[in-house]
């Protein structure tokens, strides 16, 4: 097998980078069409009158479930040996695990059910997913890195909205919006670990309880650009993730929707923002690896992101919630093409991709738990319903600060 300049990895098939893809999306599909669409309208079945407060804590639950799982994975993935790879056990038994858990939602009974099947879910797709990310940095030339964390970028996209189809084609149909994605990860996984040629190491790497525990640490005053960068990351996603946590509720409360419309209209509205992200993302992603430019495309995607969220704040219809979701859209699509990129040409070192890509997940992970934490009393203020404007007027300001944060990265342009 012949090794490629830029990456430790090696030479891979023809069919690699599409199984690749089709994989992320497999996974994206389950645990975002899950959490964002199936869950929401599960709760607001099981518990109506408490569904805000049971999303909140399936969210921060299980968020803090896979911040716990995440790094020590990326720790152990990068040190593992065997004749299987360094990262296809974690693929595999990820997808099996989290599998599991998207069953046990299909039959759950009760919130608390919930509750403990998403946990489950995220800590077996946590594994998946700290592999698929690691190989980014394993086997994608930086030459076409941009290019393929923008369609990982789409596939974070496609996929809620897959599940708001599913939903609004199955209606009533619940264990399906849960059986559904798991036959999508099961196939589009194996796929992957069936061309993947990895990594290979003969000897273990030793760890011990001190190794593991320094997981979740990268020093930032060692490595002050991988800190801003991932800083702007957790900014820019804590803002998104506030709003889409929170947009199908909204839909419902401030504008008078049922739940069978704001279930439409809120695929309508995801439709709008991929249209609107795919439009900027291919060609962000082309004009960064051309020219080798990520930073500036980052701080203007992240600012224009704001902006969109702040028409969100006076949107009375659902034409300018659309128009609103559009603009955020196209920020979000530039944004998305090179973040990944970016912060793999700010890692601290190769031989550690897997542990500190780990450190760069909860960056994206930190936010499933404090959104919901932050939004809660935020939702209080007034007293009179949820106070969806103080919740946005937040996530608006954390998008404009994500901007400015990739600003003193430097050897990035």
């Amino acid at each position: 097998m012949t090794a490629v300049a830029d990456i430790p990895g090696t030479r891979q098939r023809a069919w690699f980078l599409p199984l690749f893809l089709l994989s992320y999306l497999g996974v994206a599909f389950a645990t975002l069409s899950a959490g964002g669409v199936s869950i929401p309208l599960r709760l607001a079945v099981l518990d109506p009158a408490n569904k805000t407060q049971w999303l909140s804590m399936t969210a921060a639950l299980g968020g803090i479930a896979v911040m716990a799982v995440t790094p020590p994975l990326g720790r152990l993935s990068d040190g593992s040996a065997g004749r299987f790879g360094i990262r296809r056990p974690y693929i595999v038994a990820g997808a099996v695990i989290g599998s599991a858990g998207m069953l046990f939602l299909s039959l759950a009974p009760s919130a608390p059910a919930i509750v403990a099947g998403w946990i489950l879910t995220q800590v077996g797709f946590a594994s998946a997913s700290v592999a698929l990310n690691a190989l980014i940095a394993d086997q994608v030339p930086s030459r076409i890195r941009a290019r393929v964390a923008a369609a990982f970028g789409l596939a974070t996209t496609l996929g809620p909205l897959f599940g708001s189809v599913m939903v609004s084609a199955l209606p009533g149909q619940e264990p399906l919006w849960f059986l559904i994605p798991v036959v999508a990860v099961l196939v589009s996984n194996a796929g992957l670990v069936l061309v993947l040629r990895d990594i290979v190491r003969t000897e273990r790497v030793r760890l011990d309880v001190r190794t593991l525990l320094a997981s979740y640490w990268v020093d930032p005053r060692r490595h002050p650009n991988f800190a801003w960068a991932w800083l702007c990351r957790f900014l820019v996603t804590m803002s998104m993730v506030t709003v889409a946590t929170y947009l199908l509720y909204y839909l419902i409360d401030v504008l008078g929707m049922s739940q069978q419309e704001a279930a439409e209209k809120f695929g309508l509205a995801l439709g709008a923002f991929l249209a609107a992200s795919a439009a900027t993302t291919l060609v962000a992603a082309w004009i960064s690896d051309r020219t080798g430019r990520r930073k500036t495309i980052v701080w203007t995607s992240a600012a224009f992101t704001g902006a969109g969220l702040a028409i969100l704040l006076v949107a009375p219809t659902f034409g300018m919630v659309l128009v609103a979701i559009v603009i955020a859209g196209m920020g979000q699509g530039a944004y998305i093409s090179v973040d990944v990129a970016l912060m793999t040409e700010v890692l601290p070192a190769d031989a550690s991709a897997g542990k500190d890509l780990g450190v760069v997940a909860l960056a994206y992970q930190l936010p499933q738990v404090l959104a919901p934490l932050m939004a809660a009393p935020l939702m209080a203020i007034g007293g009179d319903g949820p106070n969806y404007f103080a919740v946005y007027v937040v996530a608006a300001a954390l998008s404009v600060l994500g901007a400015l944060a990739v600003l003193p990265v430097k050897g990035v342009r």
